[in-house]
């Protein structure tokens, strides 16, 4: 608390004054009288000083704790953060963010098919450190690191460290901004915002993980729009994915993550979205690649994705909805109905207390949807989500599965914590 600097002057006047009696029989000249109001004088000017020094430290002190408080990094327009990041240092200039998100695993899943394996086990699928930095007003940086299933390396099966993002924005105008650098596809509604809090259910939903493929990233830089009232656009010109025969043209399996990826053949994205409407987003998504095997096989063609989804949040209600298909050219795709592969699903939700949600999902998707015979899978999934904190999730789900002939079938419960800060 501050003192008033009059009282102050006050007490320092006395005590000079009392000094002075207390010493001499008679009271000081005015000249002397005046070199003590002088040097009182410089003494406050420099108590001044130091309070509005203290006071901006104060005022930014505070500033960094609101954004701690509320989440709002310098990227607040950018794809893939989560609720909450906090500012902890500055570099060379600008600021520096960090944060992150990670989502441990049970699945106790009994396999329908006849000796097939269960699939019983704890993992922790995924940790996650975001970096950021804002260099000025107009230019930032921003990244994911990821690490899969605990470990990787010689011996460790199934871990993997990857980036998951890693690009630089800059803000053109006021409604324009570009992006080079590790992006993620805008397609879909998971694969931009995917941390475990932002969706229910333990495992990301089986359609965007087969169809999409989230989480999908590429190399390459883009344009980021808005117009109007709720519209924004987005246009990419990236790398593209790589399969063939081997992998059945699977487009999941076409992934490279940008890692020395093929650019033989560069991919086109597209994307259209409204959010008008508190709580409701609408869009739109198209992509098209001339080559999706890179060059490697002569039998393959280009590739087209459409994709559309909607997402609406009224008071506790909520509803998500998502359509995708893939466009395969080529001989080698048609022969094996991988030609078409096709996907969607619907999930309504309800927030029974701000605390505790439920929800339900019928999903269906198919790789070879081109294909006369059965190779369509559907799973039903009913659960319930607990947010003790708002940045803090545990999960309980069950799960039934029907599978093409011969396919593994998971029926059973899952159960998951997330986190994200």
């Amino acid at each position: 608390m501050k003192r008033p600097l009059n009282l102050t002057t006050g007490i320092s006047l006395a005590a000079a004054l009392m000094t002075t009696a207390a010493g001499a029989t008679e009271l000081p000249s005015p000249e002397v009288m005046w070199e003590i109001i002088q040097k009182q004088q410089k003494e406050i000017e420099a108590l001044k000083q130091q309070q509005s020094q203290i006071d901006e430290k104060v005022e930014a002190t505070g500033e960094v704790l609101d954004q701690i408080q509320t989440g709002s990094p310098a990227t607040t327009n950018t794809a893939g953060l989560g609720a909450n990041h906090s500012a902890f240092a500055h570099g060379s200039s600008g600021r520096t963010v960090v944060g992150g998100y990670g989502e441990l695993h049970y699945n106790n899943l009994g396999n329908q098919t006849d000796g097939g394996s269960d699939k019983k086990e704890i993992d922790l699928h995924r940790a996650i450190l975001f970096l950021g930095h804002e260099f000025n007003d107009r230019i930032r940086f921003w990244s994911e690191l990821e690490v899969e299933h605990a470990q990787a390396g010689d011996g460790k099966s199934g871990g993997e460290v990857a980036m998951e993002q890693a690009y630089v924005e800059f803000d053109l105008n006021e409604n324009l901004s570009s992006r080079a650098g590790m992006l993620l596809v805008p397609a879909g509604i998971l694969n931009e915002v995917h941390e475990p809090t932002t969706f229910y259910g333990v495992e990301r939903n089986p359609v965007e993980s087969n169809i999409i493929p989230t989480t999908w990233r590429e190399g390459g830089a883009s344009l980021n729009g808005r117009i109007g009232e709720g519209w924004s656009y987005d246009l990419l010109v990236h790398s593209g994915l790589g399969t063939d025969a081997g992998s059945s043209y699977a487009v999941r399996k076409g992934r490279n993550s940008v890692r020395k990826a093929p650019a033989n053949d560069l991919a086109y994205t597209g994307r259209v979205k409204w959010t008008g409407l508190p709580g409701v987003e609408l869009a739109l998504t198209a992509q098209y690649q001339a080559d999706i095997s890179q060059g490697s096989d002569p039998a393959a063609g280009s590739a087209t994705l459409i994709e559309t989804h909607l997402i609406a949040n009224r008071g506790p209600l909520g509803l998500r909805a998502l359509y995708a298909t893939w466009d395969l050219d080529g001989s080698g795709p048609a022969a094996i109905g991988a030609d078409e592969q096709t996907g969607w699903y619907i999930e309504p939700s309800w927030k029974i207390t701000p605390k505790v949600g439920v929800f339900a999902r019928y999903n269906l998707w198919d790789n070879r949807a081109g294909n006369s015979s059965d190779s369509e899978y559907t799973q039903i999934d009913v659960g319930v989500n607990y947010w003790p904190h708002p940045d803090v999730v545990l999960k309980a789900d069950y799960q039934i599965q029907d599978a093409p002939s011969g396919k593994d079938e998971f029926d059973g419960f899952n159960l998951g914590v997330g986190y994200q800060f």
